[in-house]
């Protein structure tokens, strides 16, 4: 079982919901897949934690991380790149769009509405149960809707992301998958996938889950932390 995306797939959440970290290692799961795939970084609301801070394994891949202009790399303004406009129109195989978190980060999409008018585009809504906000099912809710109603977009499916960063265990993640099965079956939306540490990613799949485990390689780290090397496929 694989997860079946092309197109244009938004990558959306709360702030803390680790829809960054699901963004760069999708990107790089659909590469070593052999797959053809953009990455757009649209967070320009957060400073810290984006995925232009994977851009270098990210590129050495071959994935292609579309970023605004080198001198705003560090800038915490609403700057897009032409190049953002380019890779919608013409989005290829996969064009992935991490955008910022909550509707303030998912504005700039609604910016954006002109050239994703008459396209088909997914917007997987990350949720990690362990973080304030989303600890419950109204919450999930509640932040679909402000996504959606800054976004002018609708949420497709849903990406459980549950975890405790390094202190994550196999029963955060039992129950993390407990919680976006309830979740799915409240909102009617698809469970597209789940994650888990890659050395905790079989025990999660021995859960039988109803959707792929994507295994994820920790590249939004401090800076006295070394990002952890790409290098597993997707599971299920």
């Amino acid at each position: 079982m694989d997860i079946a995306l092309e197109g244009i797939v938004i990558i959306a959440g709360n702030y803390g919901s680790g829809k960054t970290e699901v963004a760069v290692n999708l990107a790089a799961h659909y590469c070593e897949s052999g797959v053809p795939v953009r990455l757009v970084d649209l967070d320009l609301v957060n400073p810290y934690f984006r995925s232009r801070e994977a851009r270098k394994p990210l590129s050495r891949m071959g994935v292609e991380v579309v970023l605004p202009a080198e001198s705003y790399l560090s800038a915490d303004l609403p700057i897009l790149s032409p190049a953002v406009a380019g890779a919608i129109r013409k989005p290829g195989p996969l064009t992935l769009l991490d955008v910022g978190g909550d509707g303030v980060g998912a504005t700039v999409l609604a910016a954006l509405a002109d050239v994703l008018a008459d396209r088909p585009v997914q917007m997987l809504q990350v949720v990690n149960p362990h973080r304030p906000f989303t600890d419950s099912i109204e919450g999930c809710l509640r932040i679909r809707g402000i996504i959606e109603a800054a976004s002018r977009l609708s949420v497709s499916g849903w990406v459980g992301n549950a975890n405790l960063i390094d202190e994550t265990t196999e029963e955060v993640l039992r129950d993390g998958l407990a919680f976006v099965r309830e979740l799915s079956a409240a909102s009617s939306l698809p469970l597209v996938c789940v994650t888990a540490p890659e050395h905790l990613a079989g025990s999660l799949e021995a859960e039988n889950p109803p959707c792929p485990v994507l295994p994820i390689s920790r590249q939004m780290v401090p800076p006295w932390k070394k990002p952890a090397n790409f290098g597993r496929s997707l599971s299920a």
